[in-house]
């Protein structure tokens, strides 16, 4: 376990929630409003939160017109206009390896790197959404196993290319006239199995080097991704159980690996909902599933790889029929999740829904109750910390922030200022 509680928030269109953009009286298209990612990066860093990060989405159509797509806009672009105006947040970005070349993903993740101060974060995804292989010219989406195999290729690649450069390359001495040292620049050559890249990157390393990895993946194939090469792993995990599993198996893969506990941070989803009092939060969630209609019925049948109709809201999930579809190409981590919650505590449908917030887990109640469980789950070894799911942004960003970060500050939990000035120290890694 780290030394200090680690809390990010995601930032997801207009919040977690089906309902967060009819939620407020922000307008429905805030979420291509630069000054709404700026309110959110400004109210996370006076909250002495590590990082903002924002999820990519590469077709249009994943939330079936329903709501604002969860990341519409390019994370880089987004996440530079908060560098301009932030000096210590973590700025983490998504971006897939099954979607983009090695070169210019790393180019464009160091250009952030060296923008920000050394606070950007590449999230390693694979894709796992079918309709985007078309917007390339696939007709399919690859299997899980070749994602993976691909992805592994890309991610040494990128970390090649970052270390293309030597430290000291750059002299700019104006009186000799010597800019750098070609000696310490070298091409990387890399010629593999899909990937041909010759380098150097364009850029030098930035004050923390290169950008922190993290990395989103449950499968077998994503557990060794993360315990290869992730400083930060994201995961779905709903019950202490689980998630206690998921952490020392990471972190014992990662041991194995020789690198110690402390290079690589477990930070599983938690979607909280808070009130004044747990009747307050209740009635916010009720609000919100409302205003959903079966937004959220229809998330989890797609989570778990069957139609909505499929789903019985005061029944058992249909768990024969979930596993015994053998096309599932989804994310394994969130059905895994679901389906073991589901199982170890009898809920139905509807139950599930109240407790599996968009595939995360869900806290509804005070404060009080939140930052409960946020510590119970920190001592017990089941997380490093938390990626925040806020309910709806930017409001339930400022509800956390002033009134869950003081109680874990009081506690002697999570921090009252920065450690340092890069991502890389303030996530206290190896």
């Amino acid at each position: 376990m780290s030394a200090g509680l680690i809390l990010n928030v995601t930032v997801l269109g207009l919040g977690m929630h089906p309902a967060a953009w009819r939620l407020g009286e922000r307008p429905a298209t805030a979420y291509f409003d630069p000054g709404y990612f700026q309110d959110i990066a400004r109210c996370a860093e006076q909250g002495k939160l590590h990082a903002v990060f924002l999820a990519d989405t590469l077709a249009a159509g994943e939330e079936a017109y329903q709501r604002p797509n969860l990341g519409a806009m390019d994370p880089v672009a987004v996440l530079s206009s908060m560098a301009a105006i932030t000096r210590h947040i973590g700025l983490v970005g998504t971006a897939s390896t099954t979607f983009n070349e090695p070169f210019n993903l790393a180019r464009r993740f160091m250009t952030l790197d060296h923008l920000s101060a050394g606070r950007a974060g590449w999230n390693i995804v694979t894709t796992f959404v079918p309709d985007v292989a078309a917007n390339f010219g696939q007709s399919a989406l690859p299997a899980g196993t070749a994602r993976y195999r691909r992805a592994e290729e890309f991610v040494d690649v990128v970390s090649a290319l970052w270390q293309s450069w030597q430290p000291g390359a750059i002299i700019g001495d104006k009186i000799s006239g010597e800019f750098a040292d070609p000696q310490r620049i070298g091409a990387i050559n890399h010629q593999g199995e899909h990937f041909q890249v010759q380098g150097p990157l364009t850029l030098p390393p930035s004050a923390q080097r290169h950008p922190v990895l993290f990395q989103a993946g449950a499968s077998e194939p994503g557990r060794n991704l993360a315990s290869r090469t992730a400083d930060v792993v994201f995961t779905a995990q709903n019950t202490l159980g689980s998630a206690r599993e998921f952490y020392q198996d990471i972190k014992l893969r990662a041991c194995a690996r020789g690198r110690s506990a402390n290079s690589i941070k477990i930070l599983p989803g938690l979607m909280p909902i808070i009130g004044g009092s747990e009747r307050e939060a209740i009635a916010r969630k009720q609000q919100l599933d409302l205003l959903a209609g079966d937004s959220e019925l229809k998330k989890l049948a797609l989570r778990l790889g069957v139609q909505a109709t499929d789903l019985h809201l005061d029944e058992p999930l249909p768990v024969e029929k979930i596993i015994a579809n053998s096309d599932f190409r989804g994310a394994e981590g969130f059905r895994s999740a679901a389906l073991r919650l589901a199982r170890e505590e009898h809920l139905t449908v509807r139950e599930l829904l109240y407790r599996n917030g968009g595939g995360h887990m869900q806290v509804i109640g005070t404060p009080q109750q939140v930052a409960d469980l946020v510590q119970r789950w920190f001592l017990a070894g089941a997380a490093d910390g938390f990626n925040l799911m806020i309910d709806s942004l930017p409001d339930g960003l400022h509800r956390f922030i002033e009134s869950v970060v003081p109680i874990l500050q009081k506690r002697g939990l999570f921090h009252t200022d920065y450690a340092g000035n890069t991502l890389r120290e303030n996530l206290e890694l190896d």
